[in-house]
């Protein structure tokens, strides 16, 4: 079922991050047909679970790179057919890491926005290939594609999309609700989530109640309650004043200090240039690709307030 705030849990696909080199006659054992029901760390990618030879002791595993969170490999989305046909998304390559910060950046029709919609599993490539976390999402059907989007991924809307009449507290445990979390449970994590994003204050308060920063602030609460690997926010400051666009943005900043990947699908520079990473698309296509930061330190905006705090620590 798919529920107004996407959803995710964190549940990453298993699987050793280690490799160790088969000697070149080595057999291995591989499932002929994962099927729909098979665990989805069956459906990983070649990132996912390593083949097991079978009769060797093999050598000391050597450590590999990570797996991307997002691997889009050749994505192309076309609507329509023929000479109608419009590629959307026109060979997209795309690698992003975990605990990167991506702005995606365009304009009105630039393909951002159906990008977004493949990375978060909302659509899928005409041709190509996404593996989300190590799952190449080609092999699932729609109801596993649900799950894994729910289980992967938290989403962040310009609109909230909050329930109406529920309070802060009960939208953010909603998710957790779908995942089949005990009540209690659920109670304590959703507060955590809250007060994380400094609502503590608002844990009854129904969306009427609170202005347009505090929404998406319960929206941010209820996208990293489940510990997603990846927040996916589309246009997230286009519904807030200055005041609470910088609010969000210093969290999103927070968050990713704090190890979550975050992409962020904006037209705005100034939210842009809080993310370490910057691409920029026009006729479905990635124009330029511009890292600022590197992805294992802070995101740009919050390193140069650091430093400037350094700076002042040293001059007194």
């Amino acid at each position: 079922m798919t529920t107004p705030g996407g959803y995710g849990d964190g549940l990453t696909a298993a699987g050793p991050d280690q490799l160790a080199p088969l000697p070149a006659d080595a057999r291995v054992h591989a499932p002929a047909d994962l099927g729909a029901d098979a665990p989805l760390h069956a459906l990983a990618g070649t990132d996912g679970p390593v083949p097991v030879p079978v009769g060797v002791e093999g050598p000391t595993p050597v450590r590999r790179r990570p797996r991307p969170v997002v691997d889009l490999r050749g994505v192309h989305k076309i609507y329509g057919e023929g000479d109608t046909a419009v590629a959307a998304v026109d060979g997209v390559d795309m690698r992003v890491h975990r605990g990167d910060f991506v702005a995606v950046m365009g304009a009105s029709g630039s393909g951002k926005t159906t990008l977004m919609n493949i990375i978060g599993c909302l659509d899928v490539p005409s041709h190509g290939r996404y593996l989300l976390d190590g799952v190449d999402t080609r092999r699932l059907d729609a109801r596993r594609q649900a799950t894994i989007r729910n289980r992967k991924i938290g989403f962040i809307f310009q609109s909230f999309n909050l329930i109406p009449r529920t309070s802060a507290l009960a939208n953010v445990e909603l998710p957790l609700a779908y995942a089949g979390i005990k009540a209690a449970e659920r109670r304590r994590r959703a507060v955590e989530a809250l007060e994380r994003v400094g609502l503590a204050d608002r844990l009854g308060h129904v969306p009427a109640q609170l202005s347009g920063g505090q929404q998406q602030r319960v929206a941010i609460a209820r996208a990293i309650v489940t510990e997603p690997v990846l927040l996916l926010a589309d246009e997230p400051t286009g519904a807030l004043d200055s005041h609470s666009t910088a609010e969000v943005l210093e969290l999103f900043d927070e968050l990713n200090a704090g190890g979550r990947t975050v992409i962020v699908i904006t037209h705005e520079a100034d939210v842009a240039a809080h993310a370490k990473r910057v691409l920029r698309m026009r006729d479905g296509r990635v124009q330029s690709d511009e890292r600022f930061a590197p992805v294992s330190g802070p995101p740009p905006r919050l390193a140069a307030g650091l430093d400037q705090a350094r700076r002042m620590g040293a001059a007194r």
